[in-house]
């Protein structure tokens, strides 16, 4: 709880290049339901929106989960519900598993627990420096090649698309490179190995048109006793802008008392 009220509350982390604003929509209608209104929190992660200029640790994991926790505990919120997507999910799932005390359950879109070796680690965090330094040189390029990957094949062509891209404009490359350089999903720490011992219910997303994190998640079902894949047809990586309705039936179907 949290908030002033008793309603749940949902806290959104968004992904790489994104802000709070891309969660407006789907936040104002889970504060609004009928079923079930929610309040929701909806944060920048360092280096996005207006989260900037932020000390070198608040740019890691450790430093942003650490930073969230002490935001919950100003905001006098007790055991909120976690929606994370992409970046915002490994950093939501690094939170459910690192602190199950501090949350009622998690829901997971379009996210990975991390790579599973050091040699796949150090090959992304290779990739992960070129991109950072991609990023500076000529940030529109950056962008249109970043869009261009399968993951956001069904992304490009959805109306919202020329605006979300818009918005991807206004961020400042230097801080985005930083965001990357530290948590990059090679400079993670791998997460697999902890799924086994999940104590709060995981709702893991995936779109059927994304191959790779279907893949994924569905390992991760096998691995965390705790966790239900829910599986949405004939979309992408990006699930919360391209089907915001489904994304809300799955959260009023799946209720946490927090």
């Amino acid at each position: 709880m949290g908030l002033g009220n008793d309603r749940p509350t949902l806290v959104f982390l968004h992904g790489f290049l994104g802000s709070h604003c891309d969660f407006i929509h789907l936040a104002t209608e889970l504060n609004q339901s009928k079923l079930k209104p929610h309040n929701c929190l909806l944060l920048d992660l360092p280096g996005h929106g207006k989260s900037l200029g932020l000390p070198d640790r608040a740019y890691t994991l450790q430093g942003a989960a650490e930073a969230m926790l002490h935001t919950l505990d100003l905001c006098n919120i007790d055991r909120p519900i976690l929606y994370g997507y992409s970046m915002g999910g490994r950093l939501a799932l690094y939170l459910a598993l690192r602190w199950p005390d501090r949350f009622s359950s998690a829901f997971l879109e379009s996210t990975s627990p991390g790579l599973a070796t050091a040699t796949e680690q150090s090959d992304r965090r290779e990739q992960d420096k070129r991109l950072a330094q991609s990023i500076q040189a000529d940030f529109p390029k950056f962008l249109n090649t970043w869009y261009e990957a399968d993951l956001f094949k069904s992304l490009q062509t959805h109306p919202i698309f020329p605006n979300l891209l818009d918005r991807r404009h206004q961020n400042d490359p230097k801080e985005l490179a930083r965001s990357l350089l530290n948590m990059g999903t090679g400079f993670q720490p791998s997460l697999w190995p902890e799924l086994p011992q999940a104590k709060i219910p995981l709702h893991l997303i995936v779109g059927t048109a994304d191959p790779k994190f279907c893949a994924i998640n569905q390992k991760i079902q096998q691995l965390c006793p705790t966790a239900q894949l829910h599986q949405i047809p004939n979309i992408g990586h990006n699930l919360h802008v391209e089907a915001p309705n489904a994304i809300v039936k799955i959260i009023l179907n799946n209720p946490s008392s927090p």
